[in-house]
C-alpha cells in the first residue's frame, strides 16, 4: 500500500519552476518533504512484505510486539493506547489473533467488562521464531548507512518529529518498554 500515491518524485527543476507559480513553495523543503514521504512508503512496504511472508500483517506484528514484554498481558484500551488504534481496530486485530491461537483474552479480575490479553505460548514462539530474522531484514534495509549516518538520521527526524508533537507527546514516544512498540 502507497499513503504518498507517486510512483516518481519531480525533479528539483520541477519543483524550482513550479515555485514560480507559487511563491510559498520553497523546492528544497519540497523536495526533502516527498523523499521523506515516498522512504516511509518504501519502507512500509517492505515491512509488510517480509511480514506476510509469515502471515503477519503489520497491525498484528506491533500488538504482538508490545504483548511480547508483558508476560502479565495487558488491558485491551492499553493495548490500543500503546499501538495508537481505536479500540473497534483493536478489537478486530486481537479477534483474529485469538482466532490463529496467538493471543488470549480473559475477563479483567477487577472489571469483568475489561479484557486482559496475553500472548499464548504458540504467539510467544511464533514472535521467537519470526524476530531474528525481521532485526536482520532492518539492518539490511538501513545497510547503506553506516553507523554515524544512521545517528545523524535518527537526529534529523527526532528534531522533524519534535516540531510535529506536543512535548508530551514526544515524551510519551521514547521508552525503553517494549523493544519496539511501532514497526518500521
Amino acid at each position: 500500500m502507497s499513503f504518498l500515491l507517486l510512483k516518481k518524485l519531480p525533479r528539483f527543476e520541477c519543483l524550482l519552476e513550479a515555485a514560480k507559480h507559487y511563491p510559498t513553495l520553497e523546492p528544497s523543503a519540497c523536495e526533502a518533504f516527498l523523499n521523506v514521504l515516498f522512504t516511509g512508503d518504501l519502507l512500509f512496504n517492505a515491512e509488510g512484505d517480509h511480514l506476510s511472508v509469515h502471515r503477519m500483517s503489520q497491525g498484528r506484528f506491533a500488538v504482538m510486539m508490545i504483548l511480547l514484554k508483558r508476560p502479565e498481558g495487558c488491558g485491551a484500551t492499553e493495548l490500543a493506547d500503546r499501538a495508537g488504534v481505536s479500540r473497534a481496530t483493536m478489537s478486530g486485530l486481537l479477534d483474529i489473533l485469538e482466532r490463529d491461537g496467538r493471543v488470549q483474552r480473559e475477563p479483567e479480575p477487577e472489571d469483568r467488562r475489561a479484557v486482559r490479553v496475553a500472548l499464548t505460548d504458540k504467539g510467544r514462539s511464533e514472535m521467537e521464531a519470526l524476530l531474528p530474522g525481521y532485526f536482520e531484514r532492518v539492518a539490511e534495509i538501513l545497510k547503506p548507512l553506516e553507523e554515524p549516518e544512521r545517528k545523524q538520521l535518527v537526529h534529523l527526524l527526532k528534531k522533524l518529529q519534535a516540531g510535529l508533537t506536543t512535548p508530551d507527546e514526544t515524551e510519551a514516544r521514547s521508552s525503553c518498554e517494549p523493544v519496539m512498540e511501532s514497526t518500521l
